[in-house]
């Protein structure tokens, strides 16, 4: 597969939306509500808030950095680091938790957690292995899906806070995601990819 094409999604994602997103108020994971589910010991408590708010701050001062650059702002780039936190996160409180209260903090975390729209790592392994695609082939769903990230990303200040309007970009955007993978893929790999990929669907915001 000829670099030239991947270029050119790539290119037509980013001529479709060049818009700035300030003022947004984040609504950030509530582990208050989480404490009245897992009974924490005082001393699992103190380093439980110590360890949240940590990490809280990182994220806040991450969001800060990102807004000011004004129109220039990456939400890409503040997605993965925000996952980036999280797994960290994740780390510190596995010293603090039991197995049984972790598996329930990862839980928690991931309903409560804002994703990045867009096939998540494992899934895009799954595409992979299963669809048994080239080297050149991956590079194109990898291609497109990032093209699709950084498009309803740049979308946001359209779409923000009417999720009707957003599935309608989501759904836009998504159909010219598959498009562009299914123009590089055989038609029996893209049978499966699209096997695989049937169940993601647009969820918007509570």
């Amino acid at each position: 597969m000829k670099s030239a094409y991947i270029k050119t999604i790539t290119v037509a994602f980013a001529t479709l939306f060049v818009v700035s997103c300030s003022g947004d108020k984040k609504k950030g994971v509530d582990y208050n509500q989480f404490k009245t589910e897992v009974k924490l010991t005082p001393e699992q408590e103190k380093s439980f808030d110590e360890i949240t708010a940590k990490y809280q701050q990182l994220q806040e001062q991450n969001y800060q950095a990102a807004k000011a650059q004004g129109g220039n702002m990456d939400r890409v780039a503040l997605g993965i680091k925000g996952e980036e936190l999280r797994a960290q996160q994740a780390l510190d409180m596995a010293k603090v938790l039991d197995v049984q209260q972790m598996e329930k903090f990862n839980k928690f975390v991931d309903e409560n957690s804002r994703k990045r729209p867009r096939y998540n790592n494992e899934l895009l392994e799954r595409i992979k292995a299963e669809a048994q695609l080239s080297e050149d082939e991956f590079k194109v769903v990898n291609a497109a899906n990032d093209a699709f990230e950084k498009a309803f990303s740049d979308a946001h200040d359209v779409y923000h806070g009417n999720n009707d309007l957003a599935k309608e970009y989501w759904e836009k955007f998504d159909a010219q995601r598959k498009a562009a993978i299914q123009k590089a893929l055989t038609p029996e790999h893209y049978t499966i990819f699209e096997e695989i990929v049937k169940d993601v669907q647009f969820k918007g915001r509570k």
